[in-house]
């Protein structure tokens, strides 16, 4: 209904804010990483999705398209709600999401509040096969070959490292970054490395 909206932003709060545009002040719930974009007294302009469910109308407002599309995106998986895709959003980044699924890794989603690993082990499982689609090679299909898909090794990789001790989404982070390995142990080597630099 509504693709974005621009005006001033009037208010905001913990998990809205309030955009004023031609005398009408639209009532926006925001990641809080779209919040720290917005200045009182500014002009800003937020990509916008109207949810409708059980007779209760929100508007949901988003930084950029690529944020407001994974909030789509979690809202398509069962029993993700927008307040769940929202707290979602506010932990991670669109790419880090791509990146705990690519890996799949559902400790990344640890920091989100009022998911559990159940959520997110359904979240990976449910977001896999569009990522696979959307982007081919991301996830290439199992294969019966030899040497292992790097897929696989991420997702060992990330296990490993998270039972090191780093937290899933620094862990997830570091070993998407990685392009090329040929072992789990190479793959953290260098996601090791470039931790220390980063």
């Amino acid at each position: 209904m509504y693709a974005y909206i621009r005006g001033t932003v009037a208010e905001t709060s913990a998990d809205r804010a309030v955009v004023e545009a031609c005398g009408v002040g639209y009532e926006l719930y925001c990641s809080t990483m779209t919040l720290k974009t917005l200045v009182i007294g500014e002009q800003a302009k937020l990509y916008t999705h109207l949810h409708l469910a059980e007779g209760v109308q929100a508007l949901y407002g988003f930084a950029d398209t690529e944020e407001r599309d994974t909030f789509r995106r979690l809202l398509g998986v069962t029993r993700v709600g927008p307040k769940l895709a929202l707290s979602v959003l506010s932990v991670m980044t669109p790419s880090d999401v791509r990146a705990a699924i690519v890996t799949d890794n559902p400790a990344a989603f640890d920091r989100v509040s009022g998911m559990g690993r159940k959520t997110a082990q359904r979240v990976i499982l449910e977001l896999q096969e569009s990522i696979r689609q959307e982007t081919p090679g991301a996830l290439p299909a199992k294969k019966d070959d030899a040497k292992p898909s790097l897929p696989s090794l991420q997702s060992e990789a990330v296990a490993a490292l998270t039972s090191l001790g780093y937290d899933g989404l620094t862990a997830s982070r570091a070993v998407a970054k990685i392009k090329e390995a040929d072992t789990v142990e190479e793959l953290i080597t260098k996601a090791l490395k470039s931790m220390a630099k980063g």
